[in-house]
């Protein structure tokens, strides 16, 4: 077989597993099956994990129906419908496995807080359940792990159904500076559920997206710098960005070892929280691992705020009216509640972003090269890569290209120096001299600022339109990073665009930061759940 028709048939290949996946898996069924009148009164529409969990417990739902829910609302909705394309592709034994974790249920087998619960991992996480780990590129169309991410393994013991891989920015955003957030080349255009002319914004676009228009109880992200928090503000849900090296990073396409991970992204705090706590393990083969004994749901207290000193980031502020003057609105509510605030500065982006993109590309090179040693794809370096999106231009590079990973595989041992000065730059100006500068100074407990402007419109020809965004003092850092909705930014006949409200602080302060997310969520219950439209005509 030549190297051309090679192509052409992985191509095929690749197209087929990713229309398949989310075409005919819904099919399986229409209706979801009712068995007594207490489950026929189950509210399903953007039910939150504690009001699932509680039906699931007295019985007045079933897995199964909860499963076969949400294959018809993507099947509705994904391709068809408001056309979200926020799922690549979904687990044929998803419903089986709903009906074995119900029948497990009845005999009095519980296996942790997730019994019964879908979840939908972003596409790049491994799963050895014969789905494709794709990075959201047709070069990784077969790519099927032989083994479970640690993450994955972890949810699984907890009792959740793996419903399937959510789409996302292509290779977790970093292979153009022009890109736009969502699109992939196995997935195609994410968009977002409260206007889909806009942006879902960051990698864990699909992600984002999915729990937004109700297509899953959880799902899961991943982050280097704001592809949790971004798009978990923009789509109008809860995020977490935990500290570095509380959930393993097995099993991940990487970009950077110095900032990746994994978190959860859901309706509410409080299922955040609990996703969080069933990812959370410490992992020997991950250098940034740590052992833990905190049960962070324990820090779902609605008085979380009473007696909290937090500092206003000021100059984390400025470049949207409308999202300050919302943001102004919710320090009142802080004070409400019980908060002391006190207006503060700290280095931002622009004093650390070049020393954090040297590393990244640094090491993006040898990360990805690593995970790819532990693949049956015919590559191994990023030079590869670089090779293969050429060959399929086509399909890979229609609208970007791939300057980041040139950038990347440009690097050598010879900028090792540059690297390691960087990394203790961007470290040092967002830890040390950042964050801890702040809390320490003005005896704060975290600190608070408006997570990002309101998505912006698709544009494919000058990518995306990022305005500002707090997500990288904590990313950089490496520590915990909560987003909150905040409301929403609403002008006349324009769809109502959600907000959120960053949390951060120190590493390992999670209990701080769910106490005041947990007690603002319950004080203001902002969130609405999008209307989605069916007369969307969306060809990418």
């Amino acid at each position: 077989m030549s190297l051309n028709t090679l192509t052409k048939t992985s191509l095929s290949l690749a197209l087929a597993l990713a229309l398949s996946a989310c075409q005919t898996a819904p099919t399986q069924t229409t209706q979801a099956p009712t068995t007594n009148q207490n489950e026929a009164a189950f509210q399903f529409a953007n039910a939150d994990y504690t009001t699932i969990s509680q039906a699931l417990e007295q019985g007045q739902l079933t897995s199964e129906q909860l499963v076969s829910y949400y294959l018809d609302r993507i099947a509705a909705h994904n391709q068809q419908g408001a056309e979200l394309r926020a799922v690549i592709s979904l687990n044929p034994d998803a419903l089986a496995d709903a009906k074995a974790l119900d029948e497990a249920r009845k005999q009095g087998d519980v296996r942790g807080s997730l019994h019964g619960i879908p979840v939908l991992l972003k596409d790049n996480i491994d799963t050895a359940d014969g789905l494709a780990n794709t990075a959201g590129s047709l070069l990784f169309a077969e790519n099927y792990p032989e083994d479970d991410a640690a993450l994955v393994k972890n949810l699984r013991a907890q009792g959740a159904i793996i419903l399937g891989k959510a789409n996302l920015s292509e290779w977790a955003n970093f292979r153009s500076t022009r890109s736009s957030s969502g699109w992939s080349g196995v997935g195609g255009l994410a968009r977002n559920p409260y206007d889909t002319t806009r942006s879902t914004c960051g990698s864990s676009a699909g992600s984002g997206a999915a729990v937004a228009a109700d297509f899953t109880t959880f799902a899961v992200g991943t982050e280097t710098d704001g592809s949790l928090v971004c798009p978990g503000a923009v789509n109008g849900i809860v995020s977490i960005k935990p500290t570095l090296g509380l959930i393993s990073r097995d099993g991940i396409i990487p970009i950077s070892h110095s900032q990746d991970t994994a978190g959860p992204m859901t309706r509410s705090v409080a299922g955040a929280v609990t996703l969080m706590q069933a990812m959370a393990s410490y992992d020997g083969s991950d250098a940034a691992s740590f052992r833990t004994d905190t049960v962070f749901t324990e820090y779902l207290n609605e008085d979380g705020l009473e007696g909290k000193r937090i500092g206003v980031v000021r100059n984390l502020m400025g470049y949207n009216e409308l999202l300050d003057n919302q943001f102004e609105q919710q320090l009142e509510i802080l004070e409400a509640q019980g908060a002391t605030l006190v207006d503060v500065e700290m280095p931002t982006y622009g004093q650390f972003g070049d020393a954090e993109f040297t590393v990244l590309l640094y090491e993006f090179k040898q990360d990805m090269a690593n995970y790819l040693a532990t693949t049956k794809l015919p590559y191994r370096s990023m030079a590869d890569l670089i090779e293969a999106n050429n060959k399929m231009a086509q399909q890979e590079l229609p609208y970007f290209g791939q300057e980041l990973f040139i950038m990347a595989n440009n690097m050598t041992e010879a900028d090792a120096p540059r690297y390691q000065e960087a990394l203790e730059k961007s470290k040092r100006l967002a830890g040390a001299e950042g964050i801890d500068a702040m809390l320490a100074e003005h005896d704060l407990d975290l600190l608070v600022a408006p997570t990002t402007g309101p998505s912006w419109k698709i544009d494919l020809v000058n990518g995306d339109h990022y305005a500002g965004s707090a997500s990288s003092p904590a990313a950089v850092a490496g520590y915990p990073h909560i987003t909150v909705p905040m409301g929403y930014i609403e002008l006349p006949q324009q769809p109502k665009l959600p907000v959120g409200m960053s949390f951060f602080s120190t590493a390992h302060a999670e209990p701080v930061l769910i106490e005041a997310a947990y007690s603002y969520e319950q004080a203001t219950q902002h969130r609405q759940p999008p209307q989605l439209s069916t007369t969307a005509t969306h060809s990418n």
